[in-house]
């Protein structure tokens, strides 16, 4: 890329939208008069990309720009609590050509099931489960926003508790953190973005390579201070000063290793799981069980090996199926094949649609998954066109959705709904005989 084209990738992180969004149809006509390479286009997917509106090194433009040079034919934006971004990504999927789904991602309470007291995906804290909604209709935007505002609000509270917490560990090292000065800067809440975790640990490892710097030292000091059991792959990346990742890797440690000491448990911020339920009920939009699975070596790094929901997870199946879930998501390259194929016999034993995504929150990642191109997950990139072709039908009218009660009397077969859909979402039939 030459000089202008740079600066533009530069500006795709720009605090105003309207010069990210400037800036991606800058570099599109680049594409077009053929100065910018094309890249290839095979039939790779994703449904959940973090954005900056909760935590992500890349805004929704930058992160449609990402996934159009990784050649994804498709991307999904997925935030904690937000869906702030959703209408930029839209705007920005137009501009680059991609096809695009919108989601949020949420913790549920799950303690008034039979899951109470159980870790399920929540790798912090019992009875709660990352829940995702996927395909929300557009009209329906605002609405979302709505429903999770307070949520929002009592987690910062939490937040400033938990920074406290961060404060007594790291008081006897001469590091302390202000939530209002270090971390909220890093977040978009004053445009209704989320401050989760992440943004703590990434105030907190700025923190830390301030004051010991890059490399050995900071590592003798994760080890023999705090007394963190680093992952070796992630130790040789620290020990890395060229590393051009390293406060993204350095908080994956601290994720995997401190979070238990200061973490508080959420509450209030947490809905009770029937009142997402219903949510996702009135918006039309189609709510997924994030399957996460007993963790062994974490490919993010920032999971420590762990026992989640396998060892009840026909129990798991059928309270979400009580509940009113719609679908599973889950990740081909998080899990072994023997889980990934008890997973999908259970989502065909009781009827669930199978989303994918590959929750991309660091620059380390690839917004490919490799695993997905394996025969054996075809059906989940002809998911992804069903969701697509989902959403557009949900934002001409809710009752056009895949799971909406007139739709699923018409078509009861859950595969017959899928090839309807996916023809829709690839633009293959308008959908107006629906």
């Amino acid at each position: 890329m030459d000089a202008e084209a740079m600066l533009y990738v530069e500006q795709l992180n720009d605090d105003d939208v309207s010069v990210r969004l400037q800036s991606l149809r800058a570099l599109m006509q680049k594409v077009q008069e053929g100065k910018i390479e094309r890249p290839r286009q095979g039939d790779d997917v994703n449904n959940h990309i973090h954005t900056t509106y909760s935590f992500s090194p890349y805004s929704p433009t930058k992160a449609v720009w990402m996934a159009y040079r990784a050649g994804l034919k498709t991307a999904g934006i997925m935030d904690h609590d937000s869906v702030s971004g959703a209408r930029e990504f839209i705007e920005a999927g137009k501009i680059a050509g991609i096809a695009t789904t919108i989601g949020v991602e949420c913790r549920a309470d799950f303690s008034n099931t039979p899951l109470k007291d159980r870790r399920i995906n929540n790798p912090d804290q019992k009875s709660i489960a990352y829940v995702a909604i996927h395909g929300i209709p557009h009209t329906q935007i605002d609405a979302v926003k709505g429903f999770f505002a307070p949520y929002v609000k009592e987690r910062n509270k939490r937040n400033a508790l938990m920074v406290d917490r961060i404060n007594q560990i790291f008081e006897p090292f001469g590091i302390h953190l202000s939530f209002e000065r270090d971390v909220v800067p890093l977040s978009k809440s004053h445009e209704g973005g989320s401050i989760t975790e992440r943004h703590l640990l990434y105030a907190l490892s700025l923190k830390l390579v301030a004051k010991f710097g890059k490399g050995q030292a900071l590592v003798d000091f994760l080890v023999n201070d705090l007394g963190l059991e680093l992952n070796p792959r992630v130790a040789g990346y620290l020990q890395d000063t060229d590393n051009p990742f390293y406060e993204y890797d350095l908080l994956g440690a601290l994720k995997s290793d401190l979070v238990p000491r200061f973490y508080i448990d959420a509450t209030l911020e947490c809905p009770d799981v029937r009142k997402v339920v219903e949510l996702t009920r009135r918006i039309g939009a189609i709510l997924a069980y994030a399957y996460l699975g007993d963790v062994t070596d974490s490919v993010t790094g920032d999971k420590r090996s762990q026992k989640f929901e396998d060892d009840y997870l026909e129990l798991l199946f059928e309270v979400i199926s009580q509940l009113g879930f719609n679908a599973v998501t889950y990740m081909p390259s998080r899990n072994t094949m023997q889980q990934l194929k008890r997973v999908k016999a259970l989502c065909e034993k009781y009827g669930f649609f199978q989303i994918s995504g590959e929750d991309i929150n660091s620059p380390r990642q690839s917004f490919v998954c490799v695993n997905l191109r394996n025969d054996e997950f075809r059906n989940l990139v002809d998911a992804t066109w069903a969701l697509i072709g989902h959403e557009k039908m949900a934002t001409r009218d809710i009752n056009k959705g895949m799971f909406s009660p007139d739709i699923v009397h018409r078509y009861p077969d859950l595969n017959e709904r899928i090839d309807i859909y996916k023809r829709i979402g690839q633009g293959l039939d308008s959908g107006d005989d629906l």
